[in-house]
């Protein structure tokens, strides 16, 4: 099973008064968001499943990819580790799974899968961290497929 982990791209400081989930992008985190998405269309398979945060800055990130996105309620800002292995069936999902988030979530993600540790491993914003599991010698295996980040595209 291939877990491609998104962080949204640059977005907008909070404002005084203003709902996190409401913040947009930036130009930059607009920019961030269509390379990352090239990127990631000449990679994907047709199959992926795409699931992305309800906060604002994931939803204008993922519809970059120009396909089809699940907003998953439990996948907003701060969630727990669990909420993102749970809604991508992680490691049993038939299809690749593509999880549009937030950090630290990501990162402690990426840390419990690739190294078995609780630890807040930096995602830089609009970066992609691709996973995959596999079995080999008959021993289940977590490998990073890729790691890369819209500004060196």
């Amino acid at each position: 099973m291939d877990l491609i982990l998104w962080r949204h791209a640059e977005a907008e400081v909070i404002a005084p008064g203003q709902d996190d989930l409401q913040r947009a992008l930036t130009p930059k985190g607009e920019r961030q968001a269509r390379r990352m998405a090239a990127w990631l269309n000449h990679r994907l398979a047709a199959t992926t499943r795409v699931l992305v945060s309800p906060a604002l800055r994931c939803r204008q990130t993922a519809e970059a990819l120009g396909r089809e996105v699940r907003i998953v309620p439990s996948l907003a800002p701060d969630a727990a580790i669990t909420a993102l292995i749970e809604a991508s069936r992680w490691p049993k999902s038939s299809e690749p799974v593509l999880i549009c988030g937030h950090q630290p979530t990501l990162g402690c993600l990426a840390a419990q899968l690739l190294a078995g540790v609780e630890q807040e491993w930096a995602v830089k914003k609009g970066a992609v961290w691709w996973l995959r599991w596999r079995q080999r010698d008959g021993e289940p295996e977590v490998t990073l497929h890729a790691v890369q980040g819209p500004d060196a595209l």
